[in-house]
């Protein structure tokens, strides 16, 4: 009762309080009106069966709308014919002749992808998400989730399902019906979809009304764990496989990920090299025909390994000719002095950088000892280097939206590199990793727990993406910016350490000089609110979050939550919410204090027995008063 009591509060706020007008980013008008859209990532929306496909020797058939992603019982019972309904075909991207999926619509297609007693909580991947906006009172229509068919690259995205005209008509709805701009919420992949879209946004409307549609359509972009120069992992997953603990061997992984053009989107790539203007559609007023042409600084070739901590691939190339000398010179000359080292016929060792990778040059390598390559060869320059729209394997600057904020997580043990050799056995099993490179804390090691030497950032990412990858966001701050770093948990204050108006210089990376405790988790927050008039862009940079749970992250949401709540207040002066102090919220974040034999944090939380409590712990709850602790974020 208690408990529902603050949530009106909380509602009421909502409805009655209209922000004043001013700048900074901060939204003119009723928040009551604010939609959410999120956009999930990779292999975060359910898919479901638009066929009737009966599979022998198995008691489960697949029938319409029946479940394929993921449907474990079908997975287990009758994989041949999961993998009939899951594949495409890596040249046209079309479906099985004998079975399709197709994405499934609404909150429930992203919230639990196997729905289940046992599977659900396992496959949970937006669900906390949306308990959340329910606890703090938001409408049902407020929240929006727009899935995709993740196997497809961005161009088919739109010729098959008209994926981003149905994005923009949603954004458009959502203002007509809600009568305020929305904040976009993307995962991983979801932010190559984003910045795809903005692209595409470009060429279908007016170039004079472009921002103005931003600016009218959309509030805030909440970047989280975005892949903004590929993933090291896309590598493994094209050359041996990555199950992500399904119960496949990792040849079927490796042959189901290279069947989906969507594979090649999270290609590491490096920040130096970028492709022509895309406004040419306007200015040509037709198609153009060829690929866009890459224009590389200096420093791709005065770097080692692409400004990446090491080569993302070094490979055993199994006889003394390399493919691909005229079309790629690049590797010949390596390839050559190796091979004038060594008795004919004996391996040679290629290493490859992120530009290498992503450009075509590893494929060609390897044209003629893997049948893949002429797949991915072709589906490369097809639909990102010769995509119409945009080359997505070229850096993002800042999106020319109000208030960016970029929030991943570091410090957990990354792969950025790998040894891979022939196996000796057939397709799809014909390489083997003989050796991983993982960066730890600043630093680099093998598999085995060596050393490596290489270019380390000063943290390690957040176990799927490396931190080169994810901290580029930080060249979307200005040359002045604010750095906080607070405790994760709940705190008093005594433990934030603030450091303002640190030099930043473009494309660097920015490294608080502030002291860590190796037993405390912290948030370390990089803002700027005064380089572009205006505008907002935050970096929030989460101690040891795991990539695919960033978005369950307790301290994620509560963080998210008080920044709105901050933004909402008619007496709020400060750019952003402040770090001074992070109390109770909820229920859930009281506890029992056994030292002190009372509830943590006495001011905001009381011992308040229920019928069922079955622990001290969870008979801590938040005072009547707890409310007006929100109060203190608005200043």
């Amino acid at each position: 009762m208690r408990e529902g009591c603050r949530i009106a509060i909380l509602l009421a706020v909502f409805l009655l309080i209209g922000a004043p007008a001013v700048d900074g980013g901060e939204f003119k008008g009723d928040y009551s009106k604010l939609s959410g859209i999120i956009i999930p990532g990779f292999a975060s929306t359910q898919l479901r069966a638009w066929s009737i496909l009966d599979c022998p020797y198995s008691p489960l058939d697949f029938n319409p709308l029946d479940l394929v992603w993921l449907d474990s019982t079908k997975l287990l019972s009758a994989v041949n014919c999961w993998l009939k309904c899951i594949l495409l075909d890596p040249y046209n991207q079309t479906d099985h002749p004998e079975c399709k999926s197709r994405p499934d619509s609404g909150l429930s297609a992203i919230t639990e992808l196997d729905p289940g007693y046992i599977t659900g909580p396992l496959s949970s991947v937006w669900k906390e998400w949306v308990k959340w906006c329910i606890e703090f009172g938001i409408e049902a229509n407020a929240i929006i989730a727009v899935p995709f068919d993740w196997r497809l690259p961005p161009s088919m995205l739109e010729e098959r399902d008209l994926y981003f005209h149905k994005l923009k008509l949603t954004f458009e709805t959502a203002l007509k019906l809600r009568g305020g701009p929305s904040l976009v919420f993307a995962h991983s992949l979801g932010n190559n979809v984003f910045r795809y879209f903005l692209e595409w946004l470009k060429l279908e409307i007016a170039p004079k009304h472009y921002i103005q549609w931003l600016d009218e359509h959309i509030h805030a972009y909440f970047a989280v764990g975005a892949p903004l120069l590929g993933a090291t992992e896309t590598v493994k997953g094209i050359l041996s496989g990555q199950t992500f603990g399904l119960p496949v061997s990792e040849g079927t992984a490796r042959l189901m990920f290279n069947s989906f053009g969507s594979s090649l989107w999270m290609l590491p790539f490096t920040k130096y090299c970028r492709a022509e203007n895309e406004y040419w559609k306007h200015l040509s007023g037709g198609i153009r025909k060829g690929h866009h042409t890459y224009q590389c600084e200096e420093q791709e070739f005065q770097s080692n390994c692409s400004g990446w901590p090491t080569n993302i691939v070094n490979i055993e190339i199994p006889s003394n000719r390399v493919a691909g000398f005229e079309a790629y010179p690049s590797i010949s000359e390596i390839a050559e002095n190796s091979l004038s080292n060594m008795e004919c016929g004996l391996p040679t060792q290629l290493s490859f950088s992120a530009r290498e990778v992503s450009d075509g040059t590893l494929f060609k390598a390897i044209e003629d000892y893997d049948s893949d390559s002429k797949r991915l060869l072709y589906q490369l320059h097809k639909s990102y280097h010769g995509d119409p729209v945009l080359n997505p394997l070229t850096p993002w600057d800042r999106p020319p939206i109000k208030n960016v904020f970029c929030i991943y997580g570091i410090d957990l043990k990354t792969e950025v590199g790998y040894y891979v050799a022939p196996s000796g056995k057939p397709y799809p099993d014909n390489w083997i990793i003989t050796d991983i490179i993982y960066e730890i804390e600043g630093s680099l090691f093998s598999r085995s727990g060596n050393q490596v030497e290489g270019n380390p950032g000063f943290a390690s990412g957040d176990e799927t993406v490396p931190y080169h990858s994810l901290s580029w966001c930080k060249s979307w701050l200005g040359s002045k910016v604010n750095i906080t770093r607070t405790p994760q948990s709940e705190h008093d204050g005594s433990d934030v350490q603030e450091d303002l108006n640190v030099e930043h210089y473009h494309e660097d990376d920015i490294v608080p000089n502030m002291t860590r405790s190796p037993r405390i988790k912290y948030i370390t927050y990089y803002e700027d609110a005064e380089s572009i008039p205006g505008k907002r862009t935050a970096v929030w940079e989460l101690d040891k979050v795991n990539h695919r749970n960033i978005v369950k992250s307790p301290v994620l949401m509560r963080e998210l939550w008080l920044q709105m709540w901050h933004d909402i207040h008619p007496y709020a002066k400060s750019k952003f919410v402040t770090k001074a102090k992070r109390g109770p919220l909820r229920d859930e974040d009281c506890y029992w204090d056994y030292g002190k034999a009372r509830c943590a944090w006495p001011e905001y939380c009381e011992y308040r027995y229920i019928f069922g409590d079955v622990h001290l712990g969870q008979s801590c709850r938040l005072r009547n008063s707890s409310a007006d602790l929100l109060l203190h974020y608005a200043v």
